[in-house]
Protein backbone atom coordinates (compact mmCIF):
# COMPACT_ATOMS: atom_id res chain seq x y z
CA UNK A 1 0.00 0.00 0.00
CA UNK A 2 1.76 3.49 -0.86
CA UNK A 3 -1.26 5.63 -0.24
CA UNK A 4 0.41 8.95 -0.28
CA UNK A 5 2.57 8.13 -3.35
CA UNK A 6 -0.50 6.82 -5.35
CA UNK A 7 -2.70 10.35 -4.62
CA UNK A 8 0.41 12.38 -6.32
CA UNK A 9 0.64 9.67 -9.07
CA UNK A 10 -3.68 10.05 -9.30
CA UNK A 11 -3.17 13.90 -9.47
CA UNK A 12 -0.54 13.74 -12.10
CA UNK A 13 -2.61 11.44 -14.43
CA UNK A 14 -5.80 12.94 -13.74
CA UNK A 15 -5.28 16.79 -12.61
CA UNK A 16 -8.59 17.76 -13.26
CA UNK A 17 -10.42 15.23 -11.52
CA UNK A 18 -8.04 15.20 -8.56
CA UNK A 19 -9.94 17.75 -6.83
CA UNK A 20 -7.76 20.16 -6.17
CA UNK A 21 -3.93 21.11 -6.79
CA UNK A 22 -1.51 19.45 -4.42
CA UNK A 23 0.41 21.86 -2.16
CA UNK A 24 2.35 21.03 0.51
CA UNK A 25 3.34 23.16 3.57
CA UNK A 26 6.82 22.51 4.87
CA UNK A 27 7.71 22.73 8.52
CA UNK A 28 11.46 23.87 9.73
CA UNK A 29 11.08 21.97 13.84
CA UNK A 30 14.06 24.52 14.32
CA UNK A 31 11.38 27.40 13.72
CA UNK A 32 8.40 25.78 15.18
CA UNK A 33 7.23 26.92 18.56
CA UNK A 34 5.45 24.00 20.11
CA UNK A 35 3.22 26.20 22.91
CA UNK A 36 2.25 27.75 19.49
CA UNK A 37 0.77 24.35 17.55
CA UNK A 38 -2.63 24.98 17.54
CA UNK A 39 -2.90 28.08 16.30
CA UNK A 40 -0.27 26.98 13.51
CA UNK A 41 -2.48 24.35 12.73
CA UNK A 42 -5.62 26.43 12.79
CA UNK A 43 -4.01 28.26 10.08
CA UNK A 44 -3.22 24.83 7.91
CA UNK A 45 -6.73 23.67 8.34
CA UNK A 46 -7.71 26.97 6.16
CA UNK A 47 -5.55 26.54 3.42
CA UNK A 48 -5.45 24.89 0.14
CA UNK A 49 -2.67 22.41 1.62
CA UNK A 50 -3.18 18.94 0.79
CA UNK A 51 0.18 17.45 2.87
CA UNK A 52 2.55 18.48 5.68
CA UNK A 53 6.19 18.35 5.11
CA UNK A 54 8.57 18.07 8.05
CA UNK A 55 11.83 18.67 8.34
CA UNK A 56 14.98 20.53 7.17
CA UNK A 57 18.75 20.91 6.15
CA UNK A 58 20.37 20.16 10.27
CA UNK A 59 17.13 20.59 12.82
CA UNK A 60 18.96 21.22 15.87
CA UNK A 61 16.10 20.28 18.41
CA UNK A 62 14.09 17.09 19.52
CA UNK A 63 10.94 18.03 18.78
CA UNK A 64 10.11 16.11 15.61
CA UNK A 65 8.27 13.22 17.37
CA UNK A 66 6.12 15.53 19.80
CA UNK A 67 5.41 18.36 16.51
CA UNK A 68 4.13 15.53 14.15
CA UNK A 69 2.01 13.76 17.38
CA UNK A 70 1.11 17.59 18.33
CA UNK A 71 0.01 18.43 14.41
CA UNK A 72 -1.79 15.03 14.38
CA UNK A 73 -4.05 16.10 17.12
CA UNK A 74 -5.37 18.94 15.09
CA UNK A 75 -5.20 18.02 11.57
CA UNK A 76 -6.35 15.40 9.22
CA UNK A 77 -3.48 15.70 5.98
CA UNK A 78 -0.59 12.82 5.75
CA UNK A 79 2.79 14.22 7.34
CA UNK A 80 6.03 13.96 5.05
CA UNK A 81 9.20 13.79 6.24
CA UNK A 82 11.51 15.74 4.47
CA UNK A 83 14.76 14.82 6.14
CA UNK A 84 18.30 16.63 5.95
CA UNK A 85 19.99 13.21 7.37
CA UNK A 86 18.70 9.96 9.41
CA UNK A 87 18.95 11.49 12.84
CA UNK A 88 15.38 13.26 11.12
CA UNK A 89 13.62 10.09 10.88
CA UNK A 90 10.29 9.75 13.00
CA UNK A 91 7.79 6.84 12.63
CA UNK A 92 5.12 9.22 13.70
CA UNK A 93 4.53 10.26 10.05
CA UNK A 94 2.97 8.70 7.45
CA UNK A 95 5.52 8.80 4.73
CA UNK A 96 9.19 9.98 4.17
CA UNK A 97 10.53 11.22 0.68
CA UNK A 98 13.73 9.57 0.46
CA UNK A 99 16.08 11.82 -1.05
CA UNK A 100 19.01 11.76 -3.01
CA UNK A 101 20.73 15.07 -3.87
CA UNK A 102 21.67 13.77 -7.51
CA UNK A 103 22.24 17.15 -8.48
CA UNK A 104 25.41 17.40 -5.89
CA UNK A 105 28.48 15.04 -6.09
CA UNK A 106 29.15 14.65 -2.50
CA UNK A 107 28.84 11.11 -1.88
CA UNK A 108 27.17 11.99 1.57
CA UNK A 109 24.03 12.95 0.37
CA UNK A 110 24.03 11.00 -2.72
CA UNK A 111 23.97 7.52 -0.96
CA UNK A 112 25.88 7.55 2.29
CA UNK A 113 22.86 9.31 4.77
CA UNK A 114 20.59 6.76 2.78
CA UNK A 115 22.32 3.78 3.76
CA UNK A 116 22.79 5.12 7.21
CA UNK A 117 18.91 5.75 7.53
CA UNK A 118 17.90 1.95 6.50
CA UNK A 119 18.22 0.51 9.89
CA UNK A 120 16.08 2.89 11.47
CA UNK A 121 13.57 2.60 8.35
CA UNK A 122 13.40 -1.07 8.88
CA UNK A 123 11.98 -0.35 12.32
CA UNK A 124 8.89 2.00 10.79
CA UNK A 125 5.61 1.55 8.95
CA UNK A 126 6.76 4.37 6.95
CA UNK A 127 6.05 5.03 2.96
CA UNK A 128 8.90 5.15 1.99
CA UNK A 129 9.02 7.85 -1.59
CA UNK A 130 12.70 7.85 -3.40
CA UNK A 131 12.81 11.04 -4.48
CA UNK A 132 15.80 12.49 -7.00
CA UNK A 133 16.35 15.88 -5.63
CA UNK A 134 17.99 18.41 -7.93
CA UNK A 135 19.14 21.51 -6.45
CA UNK A 136 18.95 25.10 -8.81
CA UNK A 137 20.75 27.92 -8.54
CA UNK A 138 18.22 30.66 -6.92
CA UNK A 139 20.41 33.84 -6.41
CA UNK A 140 21.47 33.09 -2.91
CA UNK A 141 23.43 30.54 -1.10
CA UNK A 142 21.01 28.38 0.80
CA UNK A 143 20.59 26.64 3.57
CA UNK A 144 20.79 23.59 1.39
CA UNK A 145 24.09 24.15 -0.52
CA UNK A 146 25.75 25.08 3.05
CA UNK A 147 25.23 21.92 4.48
CA UNK A 148 25.30 19.84 1.59
CA UNK A 149 28.86 20.96 0.39
CA UNK A 150 27.44 21.37 -3.33
CA UNK A 151 27.05 23.91 -5.62
CA UNK A 152 23.34 24.05 -7.22
CA UNK A 153 22.71 23.66 -10.85
CA UNK A 154 22.61 26.42 -13.37
CA UNK A 155 19.23 28.14 -14.29
CA UNK A 156 20.63 28.98 -17.65
CA UNK A 157 21.31 25.32 -18.50
CA UNK A 158 18.17 23.92 -18.54
CA UNK A 159 18.73 20.54 -21.07
CA UNK A 160 21.27 19.45 -18.20
CA UNK A 161 18.78 19.85 -15.65
CA UNK A 162 16.27 17.73 -17.68
CA UNK A 163 18.87 15.17 -18.55
CA UNK A 164 19.76 14.93 -14.14
CA UNK A 165 16.13 14.68 -13.77
CA UNK A 166 15.81 11.82 -16.28
CA UNK A 167 18.54 10.69 -15.02
CA UNK A 168 16.76 10.12 -11.53
CA UNK A 169 13.60 8.85 -13.53
CA UNK A 170 16.20 6.29 -15.01
CA UNK A 171 17.96 5.46 -11.40
CA UNK A 172 14.13 4.47 -10.38
CA UNK A 173 13.35 7.23 -8.30
CA UNK A 174 9.42 7.71 -8.22
CA UNK A 175 9.36 11.90 -7.56
CA UNK A 176 11.68 14.48 -8.89
CA UNK A 177 11.98 17.67 -6.80
CA UNK A 178 13.00 20.63 -8.28
CA UNK A 179 14.34 22.69 -5.26
CA UNK A 180 15.81 26.24 -5.18
CA UNK A 181 15.98 26.50 -1.54
CA UNK A 182 15.06 28.10 1.52
CA UNK A 183 15.73 31.91 1.61
CA UNK A 184 15.61 31.45 -2.57
CA UNK A 185 15.96 34.62 -4.02
CA UNK A 186 14.91 32.98 -7.23
CA UNK A 187 11.89 30.69 -7.36
CA UNK A 188 12.38 27.78 -10.18
CA UNK A 189 11.56 29.40 -13.19
CA UNK A 190 7.98 28.40 -15.30
CA UNK A 191 9.91 27.27 -18.18
CA UNK A 192 12.56 24.87 -16.50
CA UNK A 193 9.37 23.72 -14.92
CA UNK A 194 7.83 22.77 -17.77
CA UNK A 195 10.66 21.34 -19.89
CA UNK A 196 11.09 19.34 -17.28
CA UNK A 197 7.18 18.22 -16.46
CA UNK A 198 6.87 17.36 -20.30
CA UNK A 199 10.24 15.03 -20.35
CA UNK A 200 9.44 12.98 -17.56
CA UNK A 201 6.91 10.58 -16.89
CA UNK A 202 6.84 10.68 -13.23
CA UNK A 203 5.59 13.57 -10.75
CA UNK A 204 7.29 16.20 -10.64
CA UNK A 205 8.08 18.37 -6.91
CA UNK A 206 8.61 22.24 -7.08
CA UNK A 207 9.74 24.23 -4.04
CA UNK A 208 11.83 27.05 -2.83
CA UNK A 209 11.34 31.05 -3.64
CA UNK A 210 7.95 30.71 -3.75
CA UNK A 211 6.63 34.07 -1.78
CA UNK A 212 3.25 34.49 -2.73
CA UNK A 213 -0.32 32.60 -4.12
CA UNK A 214 0.30 33.91 -7.66
CA UNK A 215 3.46 31.87 -7.47
CA UNK A 216 2.21 28.61 -6.38
CA UNK A 217 -0.32 28.88 -9.06
CA UNK A 218 2.19 29.73 -12.01
CA UNK A 219 4.45 26.87 -11.07
CA UNK A 220 1.34 24.45 -10.87
CA UNK A 221 0.19 25.74 -14.55
CA UNK A 222 3.88 25.22 -15.59
CA UNK A 223 3.50 21.75 -14.72
CA UNK A 224 4.45 21.36 -10.78
CA UNK A 225 2.37 18.11 -10.01
CA UNK A 226 3.12 19.26 -5.93
CA UNK A 227 4.22 22.77 -5.15
CA UNK A 228 5.93 23.26 -1.64
CA UNK A 229 6.18 26.70 0.24
CA UNK A 230 7.75 27.04 3.32
CA UNK A 231 9.57 30.11 4.35
CA UNK A 232 7.02 32.36 2.95
CA UNK A 233 4.42 30.61 5.66
CA UNK A 234 6.89 30.32 8.35
CA UNK A 235 7.20 34.41 8.13
CA UNK A 236 2.78 34.67 7.94
CA UNK A 237 1.03 31.87 8.83
CA UNK A 238 -1.42 34.50 7.01
CA UNK A 239 -0.07 33.76 3.95
CA UNK A 240 -3.17 32.75 2.52
CA UNK A 241 -5.86 35.15 3.72
CA UNK A 242 -3.52 38.02 3.42
CA UNK A 243 -6.85 40.08 4.81
CA UNK A 244 -6.14 38.72 8.48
Amino acid sequence: MNPIYNQILQAKANPEESGKKLLAILLDPDKIDLENIQKLTEKINQSPATHIFVGGSLVENNILDDLILKIKENCDLPIVLFPGNASQISNKADAILFLSLISGRNSDYLIEHQVNAVPILNKTNLEIIPTGYILIESGAETAVERVSKTKPLSRNNPEYILQTAQAGEMLGKKLIYLEAGSGAKLSVSKEIITLVSQNIKIPLIVGGGIVNLKEITKAHNAGADLVVIGTAFENDINFFNPSL
